[in-house]
């Protein structure tokens, strides 16, 4: 017998988690696909690069010989020590180990991060535009999050003034991201350093996503425990090394965290994958790092290219990416709404990008998100079918 759910049988955060409206782009997008329409796929942020081939022989190894066990709720020693040497050879920063959590995806981590950390009823600030599964993340465990918005004028980042604005006393912490999600855009270590005293000396806590780290373009990469010991950081094995299918994650705690970290994640996952764990030993390999790298540069050329035609074919580039693999564009020149603008490309140029709508409350009308995480051939394709439509629906609109 089939049953329905009594709304008042679901919990009331649920009124408030949002779903990712680029979903129902993908979804129309592989319905077409099954009926035979080629689409230009630019809705995702997912490296088209395979994973480098030591990390998948690691896996096979591990798989091999039986390492397919639970292992610590922490992770492997092993590969909370690569991390931390990682961190010295890399960025020149000493991180214990000891400070080091594995973790089932950066999600996970932040899942954790935020299940220590948010309190019911207390605000968490995020920005806006920003990824929609953090303010998400503090509303399930009855947080409440508090956008600020931010602009072009400010490069899509908030200001120190931004936080002392929307501190309350209400306010636990903040939550940003460098290289930010959808925009590229980023903050400078001076800049950190700044929010970190700030946040510090009100009481707070400090959560940086830096899940794109690596893959940065016109700055060196970096890390904010070059600069800050206390902030909590989120990273990921997905979007540099190319691993997001194996959901594997880290974060970095302040010491006296861990144990606290350790018993969510004894309730919460058991333990990350043993064969993800296993196969991101091989990740920081000199023949992979060469690899990563090679494929940064080709994002690199891939932005570049992009930004440069759809900036010729009238979109507004604002902010310029600095990393991540995003183009936030401004399609106001064309439409006023960017929801049935996606929708429209899709439907009739066949390209699928993500619209505004799902990073937030600023403006979403106004912006669409690019990801090129394709090859230039088929960037250069999307961009000629754009350029088609566009030219197309102002020839109607001059004869009516």
């Amino acid at each position: 017998m089939k049953t329905t759910i009594d709304q008042q049988s679901v919990a009331t955060r649920m009124n408030d988690v949002a779903p990712f409206h680029v979903i129902d782009i993908l979804t129309r997008a592989k319905r077409l696909e099954a009926e035979g329409r080629d689409i230009v796929h630019m809705e995702v942020g997912e490296p088209d690069f395979p994973t480098p081939p030591a990390i998948i022989a690691a896996a096979q190894a591990a798989i091999a010989n039986g390492k397919t066990t639970y292992t610590p709720a922490l992770g492997i020693p092993e590969l909370r020590e690569a991390i931390a040497d990682y961190y010295q050879s890399r960025y020149g920063v000493t991180v214990p180990a000891s400070r080091v959590i594995v973790t089932a995806g950066a999600s996970g981590g932040l899942l954790l991060a935020l299940a220590c950390l948010a309190e019911p009823g207390k605000e968490w600030l995020l920005t806006d535009p920003g990824y929609p599964c953090n303010r998400n993340f503090v509303r399930i465990f009855e947080g409440v999050p508090k956008s600020i918005p931010v602009g072009e004028e400010s490069n899509f980042q908030p200001t120190l003034g931004d936080i002392e604005k929307n501190w309350s006393e209400a306010t636990a912490g903040v939550l940003l991201a460098s290289p930010a999600n959808p925009t590229g855009t980023m903050l400078s270590l001076d800049q950190i350093k700044t929010f970190a005293d700030c946040i510090r000396e009100k009481g707070g806590h400090f959560i940086l996503d830096e899940i794109y780290q690596g893959l940065t373009y016109d700055v060196e990469t970096s890390t904010a425990l070059q600069c800050c010991d206390d902030v909590w950081i989120v990273q990921s094995f997905s979007k540099y090394f190319q691993m997001t299918g194996w959901r594997l994650g880290w974060l970095v705690v302040p010491e006296e965290f861990t144990r606290h970290i350790e018993k969510l994640a004894q309730n919460l996952f058991l333990s990350p994958s043993a064969p993800a764990q296993y196969a991101a030993l091989a990740a920081f390999e000199h023949a992979t790092l060469d690899i990563v790298e090679t494929r940064r540069m080709e994002f690199k050329r891939r932005r570049d290219y992009l930004s440069a035609e759809l900036t010729r074919i009238g979109f507004q580039i604002v902010a310029k990416p600095e990393g991540a693999f995003y183009i936030y564009a401004d399609c106001s020149a064309f439409t006023d709404n960017s929801f049935d603008f996606a929708m429209t490309l899709l439907e009739h140029a066949s390209v699928a990008i993500a619209p505004g709508l799902d990073f937030g409350a600023n403006e979403p009308e106004r912006y669409v998100r690019f990801s090129y995480t394709t090859s230039i051939e088929r960037l250069a394709e999307a961009v000629a079918r754009i350029e088609r439509y566009l030219s197309k629906v102002t020839q109607i609109s001059r004869v009516v």
